[in-house]
């Protein structure tokens, strides 16, 4: 269950007496998430997601909700923040922070097909594109620096083989990245696995779930996303989501040279990302909450696929004008 922070129609109702959404008709907890504490709200004028934002650094909010505003002012599919009659967006509930946001259409795709992996290609390069003018600044919490600080507390809890891959790769991607050219700069989803995305059907209702958004390397953010929706149970690449995704993007955003030169070893590092991340949450910081954690395995598995078969071949795609 992901209600941390129970809260009941009183609450609610007064809660979004500060907005111009309509009076409260219904009021559902919703059991889905790790981090926060969600709700569906209906009105007698709309359906809303209210958050209650559990963990993490409340003081990087703000970012957030300038980031969401301004992807959803350059028509970026995503829930922008609701404000309320005096133009503010976060407010406080039951003590905790909190964000009102529309109910967009769809769910989740457990195994997108080529056409939903073309419509997320497109909306993310589109993202891409945009983000670059985006003037937030966030750094990205999991990027080399974290992997080169981090990955020394879970080596104690793997096999001789893991802890030599886990420090090789390490290495692999210090010196790469070093002597490399700078990579395009812009705002991050940072967590766009499918369970962030919804479908009506084969149309993208939109991306949610930014609160591991971030500004870094755009690519960074591109390998996330061909490591969740085009990878099979094996660890391997998918030919035809891979470029169907792909495709999409790189029409709206075309990477530099260096970006094409780094890409096999990004998937790599992003791949590394949440191996460790997910060792982190079972070994060392256990959810303070009584969930399951992610399996670790599945991402030390795409990252023995990435460095046994390497990547598939990038497309050869024009920026459309």
């Amino acid at each position: 269950m992901a209600v941390f922070t129970p809260l009941d129609d009183t609450q609610v109702a007064g809660f979004l007496s500060r907005f111009d959404v309509g009076e409260l008709t219904k009021l559902q907890g919703v059991p889905a998430g790790t981090e926060n504490s969600t709700f569906f709200v209906t009105t007698d004028r709309r359906e809303l997601v209210l958050t209650l934002f559990e963990q993490g650094e409340h003081e990087e909010l703000p970012f957030f909700v300038e980031l969401l505003d301004f992807l959803d002012e350059h028509r970026i599919p995503v829930a922008g923040p609701i404000h309320d009659r005096d133009g503010i967006a976060l407010h406080e509930l039951a003590g905790r922070p909190a964000l009102l946001f529309p109910r967009l259409p769809g769910a989740h795709p457990s195994a997108p097909d080529v056409t939903q992996c073309r419509a997320l290609g497109q909306a993310l390069g589109e993202m891409h594109r945009v983000s670059r003018h985006f003037g937030g600044h966030r750094p990205n919490p999991r990027d080399i620096h974290w992997l080169s600080a981090m990955h020394h507390k879970v080596l104690v809890y793997l096999s001789p083989e893991d802890q030599a891959l886990m420090q090789d790769e390490v290495d692999a991607y210090q010196a790469a990245l070093e002597s490399a050219e700078p990579l395009p700069q812009g705002a991050l989803h940072g967590d766009l696995f499918r369970d962030n995305t919804l479908f009506d059907g084969e149309r993208l209702g939109g991306i949610i779930d930014f609160y591991n958004g971030c500004t870094g390397d755009l690519l960074f953010d591109l390998a996330i996303v061909i490591n969740d929706w085009a990878t099979d149970a094996d660890g391997r690449l998918v030919a035809e989501r891979h470029d169907a995704l792909l495709e999409a993007y790189l029409a709206e955003r075309p990477l530099t040279a260096t970006e094409r030169e780094l890409w096999p070893l990004m998937l790599r590092l992003t791949a590394l990302r949440y191996w460790l991340s997910r060792l982190l949450v079972v070994y060392v910081d256990p959810p303070a909450h009584d969930l399951t954690p992610h399996d670790p395995e599945q991402f030390r598995r795409i990252l023995l696929a990435r460095l046994e078969h390497g990547a598939l071949p990038l497309p050869d795609i024009e920026a459309r004008p």
